[in-house]
């Protein structure tokens, strides 16, 4: 159609095929676009620095004179906070800088490899250049290689040079390597030949099809301490086969993976388990004495259906952050499937969790039932995160003076210090719910009220803080409330967040934010 922007990753028979079903082809595109930044958002910071020198200096002979004469670790230090471009140019600089970049441990990052006047989102045009200059480089350095990006090529139409370069960084001991394939097509077989790579301490793996489960049976990570899957094609079981090769792994995220999956944990290193936006049937934590964070962010098979992951966890004993639960779910600790009403005894607790994050849709009665129920099982929690999720039909039968017939909650009373609620609009069951925590908690010093995006809410922002004005009237505790521009449902999850270990809580919103101006 005359004046439609280019396809980023359709293929021309991908489009076609959508033509003939009745399908829009750049709606497609823009999807897989989405799709693909969602998988960017969320792979790890690439260890360099805007480093370029000031126009007066740049053209000041002595001033690169006098740098040059700094020791070769200086000098090594300075090219490897570069763009891998102007890392590789500073050998034109003088003599002594030549050897210096080919003494450096290699950078690649792709996106920087971009062809001057090209700017994203990326085009099947762009990859040739890319290509080549990838290819060049890795054969041009003789290596170590600490950090590859790839994530700019068609994979699919560049075969041979993929082979090729797994085979130099293989060859070459790269540690941390992110593999993204711009689709299309989404399956595309990853080769084998990055389960061999055994100085890996890092992999994310981006829009692909895992192999056969022999080939991961093969798979040698004796030092991988991370390890990302992101909108991956794959097997019951294939999961369980990465993780008992990495004996070392302490970081397992897993996004956009919709094939209602199956994962059974048993890990003795692992210490952060993050899944979002992933269809995920059943997650056993079958055996895992290190594991400290349990994240499962919009991972229920189909939620709008009632169909929600069931949980178990069995063998966890230093979990200390868990969510977002929700009670749609099905809960089940050690041998003891969690029912509303349910008796608690030693084993239906998990004492080690201080933090605990629930999804909670406060206009549903069965959903707001199962809440006290959870808290029980966390006696000793200390920060409490609340998630309240929009309910467009609310129960006829909601009552609102549930939570006094629930009977006392013992870590609401004497353990909750820090209480969060987001996505807050103001409705009866929210403001329910926080009366009672305001009346009832004796400890708690910070609470914290995030609104929703006033286009979501059927209450003006003045409302909202009124009614959290009233329910906070008779405490002495610091009551925050703060607004929101954000998304409906709020703010997408970032693996980044999740496994930085240096947040006391991953689900603290003034935590985060924190950290973020900071950086």
């Amino acid at each position: 159609m005359a004046g439609r922007t280019p396809f980023t990753n359709v293929d021309p028979a991908t489009a076609a095929a959508a033509r003939l079903q009745g399908a829009d082809p750049h709606e497609l595109d823009q999807t897989m676009e989405i799709m693909l930044q969602l998988i960017y958002t969320n792979l790890p910071d690439f260890p360099i620095y805007d480093c370029r020198l000031p126009p007066a200096l740049a053209d000041d002979s002595s001033a690169v004179n006098r740098i040059s004469s700094l020791p070769r670790e200086l000098l090594r230090d300075i090219v490897s906070r570069l763009p891998v471009k102007d890392a590789a140019r500073t050998a034109v600089l003088s003599s002594c800088w030549r050897p210096v970049w080919l003494s450096t441990p290699l950078l690649l990052h792709d996106a920087h490899l971009l062809p001057k006047g090209h700017r994203w989102p990326l085009t099947p045009a762009n990859s040739p250049a890319i290509t080549a200059a990838v290819s060049h480089i890795l054969e041009a350095h003789p290596g170590p290689v600490h950090c590859v990006r790839l994530i700019c090529t068609n994979m699919s139409l560049y075969r041979p040079q993929l082979a090729r370069w797994l085979q130099l960084l293989a060859a070459k001991g790269v540690e941390d390597l992110v593999l993204v394939n711009r689709p299309w097509p989404r399956d595309l077989p990853l080769p084998a030949a990055v389960f061999s790579i055994a100085t890996l301490t890092r992999l994310y793996l981006g829009q692909w099809k895992l192999p056969d489960t022999a080939v991961l049976r093969g798979a040698t990570f004796p030092h991988l301490r991370e390890l990302g899957i992101c909108c991956v094609f794959m097997k019951h079981g294939d999961v369980e086969c990465l993780v008992a090769r990495s004996p070392v792994l302490e970081i397992l995220n897993i996004l956009g993976c919709m094939e209602e999956m199956r994962l059974r944990i048993v890990s003795e290193s692992l210490r952060c388990l993050q899944i979002s936006l992933s269809s995920i049937e059943h997650i056993q934590v079958v055996k895992a004495p290190l594991l400290e964070r349990l994240v499962m962010y919009r991972s229920s098979p189909n939620a709008a259906r009632g169909l929600y992951t069931k949980v178990r966890i069995a063998d966890a004993p230093k979990l200390r952050a868990l969510g977002y639960l929700e009670p749609g779910q099905v809960l089940e600790i050690r041998d003891t499937v969690i029912v509303p009403g349910i008796r608690t005894s030693a084993s239906t607790m998990l004492t080690s969790v201080k933090v605990l994050s629930l999804n909670v849709r406060f206009g549903v009665h069965s959903d707001v039932m199962k809440v006290p129920t959870f808290l029980r099982c966390f006696p000793n929690a200390e920060r409490l995160h609340i998630m309240s999720k929009r309910c467009d039909q609310p129960s006829d039968n909601l009552a609102l003076n549930i939570w006094e017939e629930s009977g006392p909650i013992i870590n609401v009373i004497l353990r909750i210090n820090t209480m969060s609620i987001r996505e807050f609009r103001g409705d009866p069951g929210e403001v329910a719910f926080l009366e009672y925590f305001f009346r009832t908690a004796q400890v708690v010093r910070t609470v914290v009220v995030v609104m929703a995006n006033p286009t979501f809410s059927p209450f003006s922002t003045d409302e909202v803080h009124s009614k959290v004005k009233k329910c906070s009237k008779n405490t002495a505790c610091l009551t925050l409330v703060l607004g929101s521009n954000g998304p409906a449902g709020g703010n997408l999850w970032k693996f980044k967040d999740g496994a930085d270990f240096s947040f006391h809580d991953p689900f603290s919103v003034a935590e985060v934010s924190r950290k973020h101006r900071s950086e």
